[in-house]
């Protein structure tokens, strides 16, 4: 099995030139998706951190009409391309926000991440969440009268009729989903004629999502971890002083003991765990030096012992640190809520 891991690795290893390309993996949709790709979430400083990134060899930038920050990355791409970065090196990911799902706003919304990348078309195009949002004015979710948001339900195979329409129309490459579940996922592939290759998730080794990593590789749909680190910032933000607040993966005395065996850092060390999983991985940071470590994990292969100290990290449900329920807590009671509870 060690043996099979490492001719694996070494088959990665060999595709990663001077920071000029990383591994991909195989989309269902006939394109390659590379599996080190740059989390924009939150991210600082986005244009210089986009170029760092950049010239430090990234090739994935995710980022979301949500984030507010695609104007921002369109600046650092044209002047790339300006300096001669060719466009199909390039994989972007974008994403409809809850308040665009319906099936009239689609198009308009996917044409206005267009034009604030200043691309043509983006190379994924996810729908962000299931649960709908009433859409106010200016690509503005509506406010209701006690300030809080406004819920509906998305009809999602009517949603993805136009998602495949974006397709169609060249202006998504490949189309897929966002913390959906898995009986949302079913209700969007088995009426879809191009079929969803993508699901982005939380997923860590606190939170592997293990059922759901399994469900994906029987649909053919490549699984895509946000927070692949744990997202510790965030995540004590989140959950401080409650039962989910857990100690930063990062700082755990077995990853960092794992680390120093393969002479490699702790979240190089996490990074590797997801992404030989077959698992794309989309770590955030705005440091030069760490986007270049969370870039540098292509050298080295963690043994079958090693994963299995990593996979006992996992805590199931109580390692999931992303619920929406920051959005609004009303969100427990919407039909279309993702999370059982």
């Amino acid at each position: 099995m060690e043996t099979m891991i490492g001719l694996i690795c070494l088959i990665l290893a060999a595709n990663l030139h001077s920071g000029d390309a990383v591994d991909k993996l195989k989309l269902s949709s006939g394109h390659d998706i590379p599996v080190i790709g740059l989390g924009t979430f939150r991210l600082n400083q986005v244009e210089e951190s986009i170029t760092n990134a950049l010239e430090i060899g990234y090739r994935h930038i995710d980022t979301a009409f949500f984030y507010k920050n695609e104007a921002a990355i369109g600046a650092a791409l044209k002047k790339w391309f300006q300096k001669g970065g060719k466009r199909d090196d390039i994989f972007i990911t974008s994403k409809l926000p809850p308040h665009a799902n319906r099936a009239d706003s689609v198009e308009k919304y996917l044409k206005k991440s267009l034009d604030d990348l200043d691309l043509e078309f983006v190379d994924m195009y996810l729908i962000h969440a299931p649960f709908g949002i009433k859409e106010g004015d200016n690509f503005s979710p509506a406010i209701g009268m006690n300030g809080s948001q406004i819920f509906e339900i998305a009809d999602h195979v009517a949603l993805w009729q136009k998602m495949e329409e974006q397709v169609t129309a060249g202006r998504a490459k490949s189309i897929g989903l966002s913390n959906f579940n898995q009986t949302q996922i079913l209700n969007v592939y088995n009426n879809a004629k191009i079929k969803p290759s993508n699901l982005q998730v939380e997923s860590h080794a606190y939170f592997k999502q293990t059922e759901l990593r399994e469900f994906c590789k029987k649909h053919s749909i490549v699984m895509t971890a946000y927070a692949p680190l744990g997202s510790p910032n965030t995540a004590n933000e989140l959950h401080k002083g409650t039962s989910k607040e857990l100690p930063s993966l990062i700082g755990l005395p077995e990853i960092k003991e794992i680390a120093h065996k393969y002479n490699k850092t702790a979240a190089q060390v996490l990074l590797r765990h997801v992404v030989q999983a077959g698992i794309v991985a989309i770590p955030k940071s705005s440091n030069k030096d760490r986007q270049r470590e969370n870039f540098d994990i292509f050298d080295f292969t963690l043994s079958e012992e090693d994963i299995e100290k990593i996979n006992k990290l996992e805590k199931g449900e109580k390692g999931r640190f992303f619920d929406f329920l920051g959005i609004n807590k009303e969100l427990l009671k919407h039909p279309q809520y993702p999370i059982s509870s």
